[in-house]
């Protein structure tokens, strides 16, 4: 049975890399409806090509379309919005945010909606800054997942749009990649993020360390990375360099930020987000790491790949644009 909205839902969609979104919140940014469906990975392998990622999203869009329909009254629909590309830079782009934007573009022309193209980072970034529930202001991000290991300067100067500034970032793999470079030797399924927290929780000391590569504001995971897997064919403990592992994550981030020599007074906070960051230990450690900040983070369930931070985005942009009345 179809629900019937006073007000207005705001549709967000993100095909990214691994994931496909959507997400429906409504005219007070609450979520409606949360969908998302990882992309299957052969066992074994570290990622997907993207042909064969684009391929996935165009099956499953569709099926959570459909979903929507059974759930949602369509007249209450105001606006769309869509990851087209990757981050908000030139010559950003990826094939797989093809799709979202085809799909976001097309729902919005057949039903008048307002649209507007987004990022896949400036979803992350929001749907951090909406699950902390933090208030406006000038923050600095630690954006950390599969594809991206960025230190970034994010400001919401106007509601839904955002300014990123990029600082520094890593120079070779990101932690994501790190994470599951290491659990494939460790024999743990991809996406190895979940598995190696769970293993290293199971750790009964601290003593494994891996190298922290960190020049300037440059991170290098390539070199830990190799450490780890040379430790573990000389019979290294699983869960102690599981740890290792997350520490070193979080260590190259404190490292890198104190680098950066930058004032915490010039900022309103610290956010993590990104999957990499849903690891409680990798928080809690960057936390103690910079205590000079005052420290946030993307709450767990948002911090990996979704669409909900978009559909924020969209709602925050149409009641902007002042294209319906505000309450």
């Amino acid at each position: 049975m179809k629900t019937k909205h006073d007000k207005f839902l705001a549709l967000g969609i993100d095909t990214s890399a691994y994931t496909t979104s959507l997400a429906i919140v409504d005219q007070d940014e609450k979520p409606i409806i949360d969908q998302r469906k990882a992309l299957p990975v052969q066992e074994g392998s570290l990622g997907l090509r993207q042909s064969e990622a684009v391929f996935a999203h165009l099956n499953n869009l569709p099926h959570m379309l459909d979903k929507c329909q059974d759930k949602i009254d369509h007249q209450a629909f105001k606006a769309v919005a869509a990851a087209t590309k990757p981050r908000p830079v030139e010559n950003s782009y990826m094939p797989v945010f093809k799709v979202s934007e085809a799909f976001g573009s097309l729902i919005a022309r057949t039903m008048g909606l307002f649209y507007f193209n987004t990022t896949h980072q400036e979803g992350h970034v929001m749907a951090g800054l909406w699950s902390a529930k933090v208030p406006e202001g000038k923050y600095l991000v630690l954006h950390l997942s599969g594809g991206t290991t960025e230190i970034i300067s994010s400001e919401e100067w106007k509601a839904g749009h955002l300014k990123l500034k990029l600082l520094a970032g890593s120079s070779d793999l990101n932690a994501g990649q790190f994470i599951d470079r290491v659990g494939r030797t460790m024999g743990l399924p991809f996406p190895a993020g979940p598995d190696l927290e769970e293993l290293a929780l199971k750790s009964a000391s601290d003593n494994y360390q891996l190298p922290v590569a960190v020049k300037g504001s440059d991170i290098s995971f390539s070199g830990p990375a190799s450490q780890a897997e040379r430790m573990l064919q000389n019979g290294c403990d699983r869960p102690e360099l599981a740890r290792a592992v997350e520490k070193c994550i979080a260590d190259s981030l404190c490292q890198a930020v104190c680098n950066l020599e930058l004032k915490s007074e010039a900022y309103d906070g610290l956010i993590t987000v990104g999957g990499v960051t849903a690891n409680r230990y990798i928080r809690e450690r960057i936390k103690n790491g910079l205590p000079g900040w005052k420290f946030y983070n993307a709450e767990p369930k948002y911090a990996s790949d979704n669409a909900v931070g978009i559909a924020v985005q969209a709602s925050r942009l149409l009641k902007e644009e002042q294209l319906i009345e505000k309450e």
